[in-house]
């Protein structure tokens, strides 16, 4: 769907690459200029998950892209960019505001020699303001948003979502954006500064409960037992079972009476109850589920239609009959790391997900393809590549 459109790519860590790789899975033709140490994630990756050497964290984020590997402390480098930059449709950076520019390659400074460029800048909190300067990082961003006041029981700790939910919105958010600016770009012929931020995103994802905020005043107080968010009705959240967890969302006390046989549940027949006597009705489910095993409940909430999901570690996940059928991961061919298995690109298209045409590339893999794709000799390639101005596969020379 994006074959065609040539993106540049400045980007590292999880929101940067996470953006370009939603671009690239449905045809964009993407290029990341990697630093001569590589990128970041190259060298980093969470639960220490190296195969054969190669980061976990590399390949979940950089899949059906090239590599070009460049010293731009050098003006040969430089201009190697901007002979992308001439030709490119659209240029992502997640660097920390100002750095680019610094390095010449600033929203303006490509504006004036390619009008018709999507710039999107990925940041940490926006590309002004008091915290320009403080790192962006999803953990730092759930801490200051308030997401980590959302859950858990009245005495519990803030705790965080155990996933970079923000990078990952973020990114979402941006290829959004970049899709939006490139549609635009038919009717006008402009390009357009895209912006996404950390901040933004994490706020976005609160936006059923921050507004409740915004027009009501503070959440409900975090109770104990625990209910699983501040603003929802009663029962709602994870509850202990005999032998194990079990989550409930929304469901009358008349079904609840029945599935829990707990008849005093149904006096609560007013419609405001689950509201107005929220923490008496969520005692009651509380103490209730913990006298039968959660396969038990599971039954009977089945035949009393009340809405119910176990609580998965990712065992279940994986065997999930659901998550198998939805061919959610998908297995990469990588020549260091063998197979290695991913998670596909979220969307279908026509009933099916893009297909993988690159593993994620080994560092600078691309460069002399790519030097030869803008007009350099083979004998200006071996130069620069001799000079480690520019860096072939695995960034030596």
């Amino acid at each position: 769907m994006l074959k065609g459109i040539k993106v540049i790519s400045f980007t590292h860590f999880l929101q940067g690459p996470a953006a370009v790789q939603m671009l690239a899975d449905v045809g964009a033709d993407v290029i990341k200029i990697e630093p001569p140490g590589g990128a970041f994630e190259r060298n980093w990756s969470g639960l220490d998950a190296f195969i054969e050497g190669v980061s976990v964290f590399f390949m979940l984020g950089n899949r059906n892209q090239r590599s070009i590997s460049l010293d731009l402390r050098d003006e040969k480098a430089k201009e190697i960019v901007w002979r992308l930059v001439r030709e490119a449709d659209v240029l992502i950076e997640n660097y920390r505001p100002g750095v680019l520019q610094r390095m010449g390659f600033g929203y303006e400074d490509v504006k004036a020699v390619n009008p018709r460029l999507v710039y999107c800048s990925c940041t940490g909190y926006g590309s002004s303001g008091p915290y320009l300067k403080r790192p962006g990082q999803d953990l730092l961003l759930q801490a200051m948003s308030g997401m980590t006041m959302l859950s858990g029981s009245a005495d519990s700790p803030p705790t965080p979502v155990g996933s970079a939910i923000v990078d990952q919105h973020a990114a979402a958010l941006a290829a959004f954006g970049v899709v939006a600016a490139l549609q635009a770009r038919e009717r006008t012929g402009k390009g357009t500064l895209v912006e996404s931020n950390l901040l933004n995103a994490a706020i976005d994802l609160q936006i059923e409960p921050f507004t409740y905020y915004l027009n009501k005043g503070p959440l409900w107080d975090r109770t104990e037992p625990p209910i699983g968010s501040r603003f929802h009705p009663a029962p709602y959240g994870v509850y202990r079972t005999q032998d194990g967890w079990i989550a409930i969302s929304l469901t009358t006390t008349a079904k609840l009476a029945a599935a829990l046989d707990r008849p005093e549940l149904a006096d609560f027949s007013d419609l405001k109850d689950p509201v107005n006597q929220r923490d008496q009705i969520n005692r009651i489910v509380h103490e209730a589920l913990t006298t039968r095993t959660t396969a038990a409940w599971m039954a009977a909430f089945d035949v009393h239609d009340i809405w119910y999901a176990p609580v998965n570690d990712y065992e279940q996940v994986e065997a999930d009959p659901q998550v198998k059928h939805n061919d959610i991961v998908m297995t990469v061919e990588h020549p260091q790391a063998g197979s290695v298995r991913l998670l596909a690109h979220p969307v279908r298209y026509d009933g099916k997900a893009p297909a993988l045409h690159r593993a994620p590339p080994q560092q600078g893999q691309h460069t002399r393809e790519v030097l030869a794709e803008l007009g350099y000799s083979a004998d200006d390639i071996e130069t620069l590549v001799s000079q480690r101005i520019a860096l072939p596969e695995g960034g030596k020379a």
